[in-house]
């Protein structure tokens, strides 16, 4: 791998059609402006109307030519998910590139439109029924791929499948890791079960390492900290841009000769900075009964069940 792969690395995108959670801000704003410049039809799955129409209008002044649309997806209403794929499916007949990057951090106590934990809720199994949803478009687009954003945290990570939803005992960060820890379980099983399927998708993971988005400021703002929002901002200032935060996932989702079940984050020091590289998850990421229980789980909770075919 080139170490110092940027978005002129990303091949032509043209005919290609990709969709990116979150992608009003952050590392969701910077591959959607990345995908739409290679050629690709972007679509930009928002949960606030109003960012993402601001969103699109900035990625468009800068580049007119830029095929791009804006659809509702509130990862936290599973009913929302649906309706999304719902949506997508009755106007496109093909999915090269998922990229699940939306995501929220260290929240206060919250629960998403269906009860679940919020963090749990929106990273994990919102995803995961999103996948679900979209696999039939998935598996009829040669070589698609599935990229699912996870972070350092996941190191710290535990699966309480005692207390999945934080409802005996709740402490932000720990929901949060136990979230990004289910990203890289369902990555390696979703690889796993295509694998057996024969399916030229492949599921694949990123991490941004330390990249200065909104997503610090959202647990702060929620909470009425001040101190801990400071914090955030100070410490986003040593951060690397979100552009550079965003480098993996475009590696994992565009670069040729990407293995199915792999992991790319920043090459620097701790994986914190630098150009993307394929890096290695904790050994408890690699929990193939854990993996299997999460899969389970999340199919009893979504009621999405993921039809492989043949």
């Amino acid at each position: 791998m080139t170490t110092k792969w940027t978005t002129h690395d990303i091949p032509d995108l043209t005919g290609k059609t990709a969709v990116v959670t979150g992608a009003n801000s952050g590392t969701g704003f910077e591959a959607t402006q990345a995908l739409a410049k290679k050629g690709a039809r972007v679509i930009m799955a928002c949960r606030s109307a109003s960012k993402g129409k601001d969103a699109l209008k900035e990625i468009q002044r800068k580049s007119p030519d830029a095929s791009m649309e804006l659809m509702h997806l509130d990862l936290a209403n599973l009913a929302a998910v649906r309706g999304f794929a719902e949506t997508f499916a009755a106007h496109y007949d093909r999915l090269d590139i998922l990229c699940n990057n939306a995501g929220v951090m260290a929240l206060p106590p919250r629960q998403t439109a269906d009860g679940f934990e919020m963090q749990f809720g929106t990273n994990h199994l919102g995803h995961f029924a999103l996948t679900g949803l979209l696999l039939p478009l998935l598996l009829k687009t040669p070589q698609a791929r599935v990229v699912t954003m996870s972070s350092n945290l996941h190191r710290q990570g535990v699966i309480r499948f005692d207390d999945l939803q934080g409802q005996q005992s709740y402490k932000k960060w720990v929901a949060y890791s136990q979230s990004k820890l289910a990203n890289l379980l369902f990555t390696y099983e979703l690889q796993r079960k295509l694998d057996i399927a024969g399916a030229s998708v492949i599921s694949v993971a990123a991490h941004p390492g330390y990249a200065a988005t909104n997503l610090q400021y959202a647990g702060p703002q929620m909470s009425g900290s001040t101190l801990q929002l400071q914090i955030m901002k100070l410490g986003n200032l040593v951060a690397q841009s979100a552009e550079m935060g965003a480098l993996p996932m475009l590696y994992a989702a565009t670069a040729p000769n990407v293995p199915g079940g792999s992991y790319f984050g920043p090459g620097g020091l701790m994986e914190f900075w630098g150009h993307p590289t394929q890096v290695r998850s904790n050994t408890r990421s690699h929990n193939r009964e854990d993996a299997a229980r999460l899969w389970l789980v999340s199919e009893e909770l979504t009621g999405v069940s993921y039809q492989f075919g043949q």
